[in-house]
């Protein structure tokens, strides 16, 4: 018998909009970007409009930027949301880069005199990022600092890290409303029953949004192909970190080690090019790029 989970993996592209990507219904989304913003009170994000995910550069040459969410607030704050599925390496870099195109749609045609309203980017991260390894804190907010001083230069320019596999916790030692949050991503898809606490909570919606069976058929055939480039994506990749490894072992540490890691590159970038072949039919070059890592040149040679 083929086992169904009851509730749909938030890791998903289909599962993370079906959850907080409800136009209609912002109520999680908010409850999410409040506890990640430590809002409290009054002090709370009332309203969400969401806006176009997809923004064009000014020349048709530069690269378009597509978000998972991309929403404003009640007093002009922009906000960005974005669920990275896997380690990419310059995720900071591309985070500082979407950045760039609610800054320019804020520019006024004629006369403006360069106010800017506040901007959020918030990445919710199925893994670890490097440079904070060191750190047992999963949430990082920076700002642009004086390095010398610490203070900060400029308040309205906000990049949000959620370093989610850092919350190590079981439910009975969870102490806060954005630790249920996360502990939700993490264990969604392998819940039979919604935990007691979050019973009467904004949270228990989630599960009601997420239940599989209750999905139009249509809707079950959609989450399952998305479910299935996901888990071939993250297969590819423990499959070309093993065997990167295992080759560095058989070689020695030293120079196994530094085979292993080219060997697992370039293992890794085989399969991904395969699964991107994949989904060449279905989906455009820009969605491609955004969640393989590939670059838009890369989908175009494939394309060819």
């Amino acid at each position: 018998m083929c086992y169904i989970e009851k509730y749909i993996n938030p890791f998903t592209d289909y599962g993370f909009k079906k959850i907080f990507g409800d136009m209609e219904n912002t109520e999680l989304l908010r409850s999410l970007i409040n506890d990640i913003l430590g809002l409290e009170g009054k002090n709370q994000i009332e309203t969400i409009i969401f806006k176009n995910g997809e923004l064009l550069p000014d020349s048709p040459e530069d690269r378009k930027a597509i978000f998972d969410l991309y929403c404003i607030d009640e007093n002009g704050s922009e906000f960005i949301v974005e669920l990275q599925k896997v380690y990419q390496e310059h995720f900071q870099s591309r985070a500082l880069y979407y950045t760039t195109f609610p800054i320019q749609e804020q520019a006024i045609r004629g006369t403006w005199n360069f106010h800017l309203t506040p901007i959020y980017f918030i990445g919710l991260l199925n893994f670890e990022v490097e440079r904070f390894k060191h750190r047992p804190q999963y949430l990082h907010h920076g700002k642009i600092t004086d390095i010398n001083t610490k203070e900060v230069m400029y308040d309205n320019l906000n990049m949000i890290y959620v370093e989610i596999p850092k919350l190590k916790k079981e439910k009975e030692e969870l102490n806060s409303h954005l630790e249920w949050w996360l502990y939700v991503f993490q264990n969604l898809n392998k819940l039979q029953d919604i935990p007691q606490k979050l019973k009467g909570d904004v949270i228990e919606k989630a599960f009601e949004r997420a239940e599989f069976l209750k999905l139009p058929k249509v809707e079950q055939d959609k989450y399952h192909k998305n479910l299935k480039v996901y888990r071939d994506l993250i297969n590819s990749i423990d499959t070309a970190r093993k065997e990167g490894l295992e080759e560095g072992i058989e070689k020695g540490i030293e120079q196994g080690i530094e085979k292993g890691i080219e060997q697992e590159k370039q293992e890794s970038k085989k399969k991904i090019i395969e699964i991107a072949k994949s989904l060449l039919d279905i989906l455009d070059s820009e969605t491609i790029a955004l969640k393989t890592g590939l670059s838009i040149e890369d989908i175009e040679v494939l394309r060819e």
